[in-house]
């Protein structure tokens, strides 16, 4: 549902005569990475108004170069040493987007918008890995290269008219139009000796082309002096082409179109999925009194998903989603808010056909399903908000529940018990509920008005009853334990200077991913950052930063298991730790 909800307050203002003006925005940078690469980039921006026309035109390219060092080592069940990796992993990336916006005041009443967005961020990789097996009388070294090239591109075209009557109603309606193309191949060779001849053991070609087509139209009305409503329809068709190549040098005809090895079948391989989708709502906001206001919602959906290609198969979907959104002053700093919403979820319609696993390097693919259901879930919130006195700050805590039903994790859909095979599918019951609390404070009463602090702390815990690997309650991701955030930022305009300090790190625990034959579980690393801003020569705005100060790992352990990992029977430990690095950007912006 697009532009719906809407918790602030909504002002026109017409101007009838306005000034020509313009402006332009510039920024260029540098990152500097802890390998010794040094990554440009940059972004030019202009916006202005000329009459009825306000427009604003941005160009950039920016990088997201990364990389990572790994070591992992594993022990077989008896703990003897199996194999260690040593592993660089290389990411390539850069990013060029340009996007415009443009209004137009037709009249007095009527406005027209125009959007356009488009990006191109082809994300190549490199691997290389030193792998050193320890199951032979003496060990045996190989070395693995993996290249994957990679091209992303994505665009989006959208408009929307406005219409303000005479009697303080409004009619609005928008369309969005967009496409996001994929293409990644991943070729990995072999060779027992470094700078000698390869041999390639893995072909893996994914393509994938998502497309959205969105109409929405509302009306907009008083009920009443308090009261107001937004009744209106949306309606969608989104598209998923996607398709899967997988090659293995194995006995067999071999094909250019998979990399010069054995083409291998497999079911779902490649396939369209279509959605249609409409969604009539209803928005009523009442302002109960000057210190109460409720707003409730009604929204319809029914879809029609259809999958064609390697499998065929239409099925219907209806659903209707409430919500109620109380908001009460309890004095002029303290606000109390409650929210009860039915959430149906968005499908990815990239888990209805077979794709890559990004999850687990042993395995090259995981199989799609065809039946997958949205998730439901009943979510409550409650919270407060208080302004302490004298613009000093903040302070907000929000408790939350959140029980779903439906909910998608891993399902058995081995052929055989010697076959074990999972792929994403509906399961059951889980809950969510945590506590999330918010401070900003202003550091006036130390002598310090300009200086502010901030910090936050998650706690959180989730439940899954019904997974059919695990034979107890376990939590999942995004609802781990929680974590916190550390700010502080001090402006000095006598200096025209700024300077700050940000840190964020996460509780440990219940990040834990479940599978037939293994479990995963990793940590989060923490992440410090300092930044210092000053304007200068030329009038000119100087930015420092750095990131990763402390160079921490990101660590997981993967167990492996003989047959199903409700059996027990333990095969393999990996132990693996990461490392990024730390990074120096220096930025520079002027307006003119």
């Amino acid at each position: 549902m697009l532009d719906v909800q809407n918790t602030g307050q909504l002002v026109n203002i017409v101007l009838r005569e306005a000034l020509s003006r313009s402006s332009i925005a510039t920024e260029v940078s540098a990152t500097y990475f802890d390998d010794g690469n040094t990554e440009p980039g940059g972004s030019l921006a202009w916006s202005g108004q000329s009459g009825r026309l306000t427009y604003l035109m941005s160009a950039g390219v920016q990088s997201g170069y990364r990389h990572s060092e790994l070591d992992e080592n594993s022990v077989n069940s008896d703990f003897s040493p199996n194999d260690t990796r040593e592993i660089d992993q290389y990411f390539e990336i850069k990013n060029y987007t340009f996007n415009s916006n443009l209004s137009y005041a037709i009249s007095d009443r009527d406005r027209l918008a125009l959007n356009v967005l488009y990006n191109d961020g082809d994300p190549p990789q490199r691997v290389f890995r030193t792998i050193t097996d320890f199951n032979a009388v003496t060990p045996v070294v190989t070395y693995e290269r993996e290249a994957i090239p990679a091209t992303s591109e994505n665009w989006e075209v959208g408009a929307d008219y406005e219409h303000s009557f005479l009697n303080g109603a409004r009619f609005k309606a928008l369309f969005i139009v967009n496409e996001k193309d994929s293409h990644i191949t991943r070729e990995r060779f072999i060779s027992t000796a470094l700078n000698t001849t390869e041999s390639k053991n893995l072909f893996l070609d994914t393509t994938s082309r998502y497309r959205e087509r969105i109409v929405r139209g509302s009306y907009t009305f008083n009920l009443a002096a308090n009261q107001g409503l937004e009744i209106g329809v949306e309606g969608s068709q989104t598209i998923q082409d996607s398709g899967l190549r997988l090659g293995l040098p194995v006995p067999g005809v071999s094909s250019p179109d998979f990399g010069g090895l054995t083409p291998v079948a497999f079911p779902n391989a490649f396939s369209t999925v279509e959605e249609i989708r409409y969604e009539p709502f209803a928005i009523h906001n009442w302002q109960i009194n000057s210190r109460m206001s409720l707003e409730t919602s009604l929204i319809g959906e029914w879809s029609e998903i259809e999958q064609t290609g390697d499998v065929n198969k239409k099925r219907d979907f209806d659903y209707i989603k409430p919500k109620l959104d109380f908001r009460f002053d309890l004095n002029s700093a303290l606000q109390f808010k409650a929210t009860l919403e039915q959430v149906v979820s968005q499908l990815s319609f990239g888990d209805f056909s077979r794709a890559t696993n990004e999850r687990d390097d042993d395995q090259d693919t995981i199989a799609g399903n065809p039946t997958l259901e949205p998730e439901e879930s009943l979510q409550a919130e409650f919270g407060l908000d208080y302004r302490l006195p004298n613009d000093g700050g903040a302070l907000n805590a929000r408790y939350f529940y959140y029980d779903h039903s439906n909910k998608i994790g891993r399902i058995d859909i081995s052929p055989s018990p010697t076959d074990l095979q999972s792929t994403n599918g509906n399961i059951g019951s889980a809950a969510a509920y945590g506590l999330i609390t918010n401070a900003s404070i202003r550091l006036g009463f130390m002598g310090l008005p300009t200086a502010l602090v901030t910090g936050s702390l998650t706690l959180q815990e989730s439940e899954f009853h019904d997974d059919p690997f695990v034979p107890k309650e376990h939590g999942f991701v995004p609802f781990d334990r929680g974590g916190y955030r550390f700010g502080f930022r001090h402006d000095v305009p006598e200096r025209n200077l700024n300077y700050g300090i940000n840190y964020f790190a996460r509780i440990d625990g219940n990040r834990t991913f479940f599978d037939i034959d293994n479990r995963f579980e990793f940590v989060i690393p923490s992440n410090l950052g300092l930044f210092i801003e000053i304007v200068g020569f030329a009038g000119l705005t100087y930015r420092l930063e750095a990131n990763n100060l402390e160079d921490t790992e990101v660590c997981s352990e993967r167990r492996r298991f003989n047959g199903r990992l409700l059996n027990g029977l333990l095969k393999e430990v990996e132990n693996n730790c990461s490392k990024n690095g730390r990074s120096f950007a220096l930025k520079i912006r002027g307006n003119f």
